[in-house]
């Protein structure tokens, strides 16, 4: 998701109110979540919090944990890695938090990371998908699967199921998620017998790429990587199509938000996600029933990261009896169980061993929306 700026999550903080390393009774366990509820890519935070409110209200409706219903504090970090400092402050020290899940983003999370590891404050990153974040320590876990997959994906995708053997790429190489899956899309590409024949960058907040697009045209790619935000992407496909570049596009989680927010150009559009709502899948049906009734839209990914975020959590507390962030962290690493999001398993640096899926753009009844393509196994 990343994602992937350095942001901090979407904190979760603390299911518990306590300090320093005894537990301290409380009437709730409060939970503190971060994430950017307004801003640029506010889509990804309010969907992670409906998902994150959704998992509390089924759990509190069955009784809490252990007895004690779930209490959210959240706020608002705007995808801005300053702020979710702030906010991650405000829960901690204020809210007494000691268990935080967020921020969404890369950037903000890792703007958050070291503190928590530092303060034992036990982190679960919903959608910050760069390599890095659980780097700063065994505090620090996620959710989501990592870059380095992610784009090991598109690449296989490309190469596998579009039968692609020339691949143009354009990304922002200030954004560390963006430049982080172009990385490992292109060396998965040419390692699977694919020529990348352009590879071409801009800035963050650039609007016009009419320039590099004329580069990636006359070199007559057969499938376009733009690993970005849903708000980019969507300028970016507009200006490829308005060239005559209508090669299938790829992209990654961040594209999640471009059926609200994009029109025609990103059909034959593809990117790597956490989940497919169309799913059949028993976990994966009643959750999306359950979001839909509740909110009257579909779950994007991030909605079911921050579900599955609080029910791994839960399950931790369950299995280590007790709301001790270090505790629960030592019953975290030992996850293994089906989730929305998949079989989750956790690696030596706390992430996460699961699938990913590829969902196509497509028209259904006059409006846009994702339909599952395959799966792709780690």
């Amino acid at each position: 998701m990343k994602k992937v700026f350095s942001v901090v999550s979407l904190a979760l903080a603390g299911l518990l109110a306590f300090t320093g390393c005894g537990e301290k009774s409380s009437e709730t366990i409060k939970i503190g979540a971060i994430g950017p509820l307004s801003g640029a890519v506010a889509v990804y935070g309010v969907e992670a919090k409906n998902g994150i409110e959704l998992a509390v209200e089924e759990i509190n409706a069955a009784g809490g944990i252990n007895g004690k219903k779930v209490e959210i504090i959240s706020e608002d970090d705007e995808g801005n890695p300053e702020k979710s400092v702030n906010a991650y402050k405000k829960i901690v020290t204020k809210d007494k938090a000691t268990i935080i899940v967020g921020s969404l983003t890369s950037g903000c999370t890792q703007a958050i990371a070291s503190l928590a590891q530092a303060q034992k404050v036990l982190l679960v990153a919903p959608a910050a998908t760069a390599t890095a974040i659980t780097e700063n320590g065994d505090y620090v876990y996620r959710a989501c699967f990592i870059d380095p997959f992610q784009g090991t994906v598109g690449a296989k995708f490309s190469v596998d199921t579009l039968g692609s053997k020339k691949a143009a790429v354009l990304y922002d190489s200030g954004n560390d998620y963006s430049a982080g899956l172009t990385e490992n899309f292109v060396s998965t590409f040419a390692a699977n017998g694919g020529t990348v024949v352009a590879k071409e960058s801009y800035s963050t907040g650039d609007k016009d790429f009419n320039a590099q697009i004329t580069k990636i045209k006359n070199a007559k790619p057969d499938v376009v990587y733009l690993p970005d935000y849903y708000g980019t992407v969507a300028l970016i496909a507009k200006q490829l199509r308005a060239q005559g570049v209508n090669t299938p596009i790829v992209g990654a989680d961040g594209w999640d938000g471009l059926t609200d927010n994009a029109g025609d150009e990103v059909l034959n559009g593809f990117y790597s996600n956490h989940y497919a709502a169309d799913s059949t899948e028993g976990k994966v049906k009643d959750f999306v029933d359950s979001y839909t009734a509740k909110y009257n839209s579909t779950p994007t990914a991030f909605a079911a990261l921050g579900y599955d975020s609080v029910y791994m959590i839960k399950d931790a507390i369950l299995a280590s009896g007790s709301t001790d962030s270090t505790k629960v962290r030592d019953a975290l690493k030992n996850t293994n169980g089906d989730y929305v999001t998949g079989h989750i398993t956790f690696d030596e640096k706390r992430n996460p061993i699961k699938s990913a899926v590829m969902v196509e753009l497509v028209k259904k009844d006059g409006v846009l929306v994702t339909t599952y393509k395959t799966t792709v196994n780690p």
